[in-house]
């Protein structure tokens, strides 16, 4: 199998899984090249790696099988390393229910992951996306997500506790922020008509991802548009805890056309963001940058 650079591979919402037991880091993300429209969906593929420069694959990590209830808006898989085994986070859509994070499970990075709770744990009569894990200090496990504008007009985040073994919601979720707290979001040119119509302005939430600054900060990263584009800012809990209240940075910490970031640390010891980019036009591409803790940063 040739081995691929970044920018021979086409990937959405990437996510950087490196795996201590081999000394492999794993990329994940939306990998069907027209996910927002409704045609059935394939699946979702995955990249391995020793350095992050050279990658081996595409490996189908997840197919779904006959009867699963998702058939399109395949997006975001997340993977993480959970009580031994392999849990994926990832987004469907199905006739008849809303769009929502479902948990799928697998004994090794690559799969096959096969479903683990019985259907999304995020709400049942919300249009949700883009759920990740955040493991609060006292070990309790919740799955934060994206309200989605479709539905609310401005999207918003918002977060519900799981069970220990992450089958099920263990409670009703709570709300964190609507996008439309930071300054710098602006409702995407591509919703000029709803304007034009009349219609309330659409604010976009993607792709939360919580960690802890090196000062000990719970920040969540965040998407959605503003001046220059698709990008990508910060949040930070004032008290610590995920309830916040947050309070957005004033800025976007990467506006150049780019989002739906993560970070992780490197076999090396380094901190890492990394994000699709450019976000339009295709093809989108994995991004790795060495991660400034809140400074901007530049493509």
């Amino acid at each position: 199998m040739p081995l691929l650079s970044p920018d021979e591979i086409r990937i959405r919402d990437p996510f950087v899984l490196p795996d201590a037991a081999g000394q492999d880091y794993y990329l994940y993300g939306t990998t069907d090249p027209e996910p927002w429209h409704e045609q059935r969906a394939t699946g979702f593929d995955a990249y391995r790696s020793r350095d992050l420069l050279r990658w081996e694959g595409p490996f189908p990590v997840f197919r779904p099988a006959p009867g699963f209830w998702g058939t399109h808006h395949f997006w975001a898989p997340e993977v993480h390393r959970w009580q031994g085994r392999y849990f994926m986070f990832a987004s469907f859509k199905g006739s008849g229910r809303h769009r929502g994070t479902q948990v799928l499970v697998a004994d090794h990075p690559l799969g096959p992951f096969q479903p683990h709770s019985p259907l999304a744990v995020t709400p049942a009569d919300c249009e949700c996306l883009d759920g990740t894990l955040y493991v609060a200090p006292e070990g309790t496990p919740w799955m934060i997500f994206s309200r989605d504008w479709t539905q609310t007009t401005v999207g918003a985040y918002a977060a519900r506790p799981l069970t220990p073994d992450l089958s099920a919601a263990a409670g009703p979720a709570i709300e964190l922020f609507p996008v439309s707290d930071a300054p710098w979001v602006i409702a995407p040119p591509w919703q000029a008509g709803r304007t034009a119509q009349g219609l309330p302005p659409c604010y976009v939430a993607d792709g939360a991802f919580p960690f802890r600054s090196p000062a000990g900060e719970l920040c969540l990263l965040f998407s959605s548009w503003g001046a220059g584009g698709y990008a990508t800012g910060l949040t930070r809990s004032r008290s610590g805890d995920l309830r916040g209240p947050w309070q957005p940075d004033p800025a976007p910490i990467f506006a150049a056309n780019g989002g739906h970031a993560m970070v992780f640390t490197g076999f090396d010891g380094e901190v890492r963001l990394t994000l699709h980019q450019p976000n339009d036009p295709a093809p989108e591409h994995p991004r790795f940058f060495p991660f400034p803790h809140g400074r901007p940063m530049t493509a």
